[in-house]
């Protein structure tokens, strides 16, 4: 018998696309990764993992990864697979693709990603290089934030906002659309601290959450209608005199503008539109404006309807409007990723898109793959990574039917045979995190965090990078962007000699595994309290003149029939949710109950929702529906429901509940399809129409109706 070897250790980075981006320890005997735990030294997530991560080392030995390389071998759908090697994988993809480009051209080849894995060598946008050397259809990512983004940069600019760490300081939280204790937990610990030392906590969202119901005080609007609530805010902070006109006048631009605009949205009005009472949208404003530092965390969902963005324009002016910026713990937290110091045109390279190759928004993939959307050339080929559009993509029930198609020519790297992998003719074996190298920046805090490479990739899964180095290399692209080592790329992407990288090097980053950036610490960051902005103006801009809806950043200088898009209104706004029994009567008579899809507890989106102990712990799909709904439909607790309405459905058990509203039902998504109670998850309902700006997601914008299945 061997002598066990001793443990060593390896930093980690979640890789999940998850606000927190915890910083982890890897625990490795005799080349086996035995524990994964929480880094205690990690001064936010401080050595805890959630219930999704907290067994991450079994994961890696899942048996039922994918391994190794695999071709269909039977019907598309039938799950019908056989091993093959790397090198008959790659001279498929090669043969399949030359054919491709030599008939119809290299844009009939569209690549997929998201945030399956957040990394800048392995994530998003890991594979955005070789496909703009190739000459492929670029693919347009909006899934989550580039509505709030887009509206956050027209009115603050690309600040990092309030440090999450500084809300202890905070006398005031409103938390908004956000529910922090599935979502983002490890900022819920400063918002208990914040509370003990004497802060009120609010927070605004369509149900009652796990995270409304520890709040101290919970606000209900109706789905969609926030911008209203938004508007009815602003209009009590203005005719109550609760301005800062000192704040407003020094450091904002478009005040009288903007009263005049919120004039109209007094709060009886408002109540009307939103379902919260007058009284209590002229508390929130006088509280906010009076419990100073009063802060605001946005949560992503904000932007999830039709006026999602114009909403969230509305919430940058709050305080704005009662000077909340002047004090530590006051003002917004959005994403502090806009202060992490990435060259991303390296990490991309936008400059190898050919001028005139079109783009195809990802919400959109339904259309383009069943040629619903015009394309010449139609979309023949397709590469999708880091991302499961048949579980987490709008109108699901079209994307399933374009898979289908017995021309097109899909590739798949993934861990697992999801929902997407079974429709593929080619699964490449992608690596855990514990089997490769990665920087990791974060949406939720103000740390880089260094992921090593712990262990050797199991059977021959490899990473995303070196996906792309080989298809490189079997493609004949020499350039050495396309051939650097993972080491290579961290180093190459971050710059180093920004002032928020603090002079340190990779050598820090191996010593400690996590850096916060030198933009203030969490006891003085005061990055607005004399205004100075990341805005053309150095001020808030309330009112913005000539700005045009979304253009991805990459692609703006390159596409002028792009910049032709509609005017953005020079105001923030209400805009009503497109779908709601107020705003279209007719489809309302068909499907009269709004649905809210919100993230689930025990998955991260759709990650592990395919391991039976990580659904019994969030349980089956289930749907929340009032009593009163509930009653009207002869539904009791725990009846398999059906959810529907003209774009597809799928198929849960009731869960009769106070926690929702009438009028409304409450679905978590995540979950797989082929492992659901019918072949449809909640997406299956989901409108791809995008929200007023940045091209965004309406997922919280559809109506459907549920029956009971006998």
């Amino acid at each position: 018998m061997n002598e066990q070897l001793p443990s060593s250790r390896f930093y980690g980075g979640c890789p999940h696309d998850c606000p927190d981006t915890c910083a982890m320890v890897y625990e490795v005997v005799d080349g086996q990764l035995v524990e994964v735990r929480g880094n205690k030294d990690h001064p936010m997530t401080r050595g805890t993992l959630c219930v999704k991560l907290k067994d991450y080392h079994d994961h890696h030995y899942n048996p039922d990864r994918v391994l190794y390389p695999l071709k269909r071998s039977g019907p598309k759908g039938s799950m019908e697979f056989e091993r093959i090697s790397w090198d008959e994988a790659l001279d498929t993809i090669k043969t399949r693709w030359t054919e491709i480009i030599d008939k119809y051209g290299s844009q009939a080849i569209m690549p997929y990603s998201y945030l399956g894995n957040e990394g800048l060598v392995q994530g998003l946008t890991a594979g955005d290089a070789f496909f703009n050397k190739l000459g492929t259809t670029v693919n347009e990512k909006t899934f989550c934030a580039s509505g709030s983004s887009t509206a956050w940069l027209l009115s603050v600019g690309p600040t990092g906002g309030v440090d999450p760490e500084s809300f202890v300081h905070s006398k005031f939280i409103v938390i908004w659309a956000c529910n922090s204790i599935s979502t983002n937990l490890h900022h819920w610990p400063f918002v208990l601290e914040a509370r003990k030392r004497g802060a009120k906590v609010v927070v605004i969202d369509t149900y009652r959450s796990r995270t409304a119901k520890a709040a101290d005080w919970h606000i209900c609007p109706k789905p969609g209608t926030d911008g209203a609530l938004a508007m009815g805010i602003i209009n009590a902070i203005v005719e109550g005199g609760l301005v800062d006109q000192d704040y407003v006048d020094n450091y904002t631009v478009g005040f009288e503008d903007l009263k005049e605009r919120a004039s109209d949205f007094t709060p009886e009005y408002v109540e009307k539109i939103t379902g919260v009472p007058a009284e209590e949208i002229t508390q929130l404003a006088k509280e906010f404006a009076t419990t100073q530092p009063s802060v605001i965390r946005l949560g992503v969902a904000l932007e999830r309807h039709a006026g999602g963005g114009q909403t969230i324009r509305a919430v940058c002016a709050i305080p704005a409007l009662t000077g909340s910026w002047r004090h530590v713990g006051g003002g917004l937290l959005q994403m502090p990723l806009w202060e992490f110091p990435v060259h991303w045109d390296r990490v991309s390279r936008p400059d190898w898109i050919n001028p005139g190759t079109r783009v195809v928004n990802n919400l959109r993939l339904g259309r383009a793959l069943t040629g619903e959307m015009e394309l010449d050339p139609p979309i023949m080929s397709f590469f999708c990574y880091n991302t499961n559009p048949v579980s987490q993509a709008p109108d699901t029930d079209k994307i399933v039917e374009g898979l289908k198609r017995e021309d097109l020519f899909t590739v798949v790297a993934e861990h697992f045979i999801t929902d997407t992998a079974r429709y593929a003719d080619i699964i490449l074996p992608a690596t855990m995190a514990g089997e490769h190298d990665d920087m990791m920046f974060s949406w939720g805090h103000f740390y880089l965090t260094l992921n090593q490479k712990a262990i050797e990739p199991r059977g021959e899964a490899v990473s995303n990078s070196e996906i792309f180095r080989r298809l490189a290399k079997v493609m004949g692209f020499d350039d050495p962007r396309l051939q650097m080592s993972d080491q290579e790329q961290i180093e190459h992407f971050l710059d180093w000699d920004a002032d928020a990288m603090g002079g340190i090097d990779m050598d820090y980053f191996r010593e400690h595994g996590f850096f916060h950036l030198a933009v203030g610490t969490p006891d003085d960051r005061l990055p607005h309290a004399e205004g100075n902005f990341p805005t053309p103006s150095g001020k808030v801009e309330f009112k913005v003149e000539g700005a045009k809806n979304f253009v991805a950043p990459p692609f703006r200088h390159m596409y002028e029939e792009m910049q032709s898009g509609e005017d953005v209104d020079p105001l923030p706004g209400y805009v009503p949710p497109r779908e709601s029994p107020e705003t279209n009567e007719d489809l309302g008579k068909l499907y009269p109950l709004n649905i809210v899809s919100p993230k689930s507890h025990g998955f991260l989106n759709s990650c592990y929702a395919n391991e039976p102990h990580k659904i019994k712990g969030q349980g089956e799909q289930f749907v929340m529906i009032s009593p009163e709904d509930a009653q009207a439909r002869q539904i009791r607790e725990g009846d398999p429901v059906r959810v529907h309405n003209g774009r597809g459905g799928f198929e849960g058990y009731a869960r009769v509940t106070d926690d929702v509203p009438a009028g409304r039902v409450v679905a978590t998504l995540g979950y797989w399809r082929s492992l659901n109670r019918s072949d449809g998850s909640v997406n299956s309902i989901s409108s791809d129409a995008h929200c007023g700006l940045g091209n965004a997601p309406t997922f919280s914008d559809n109506l459907v109706e549920v029956t009971r299945v006998n």
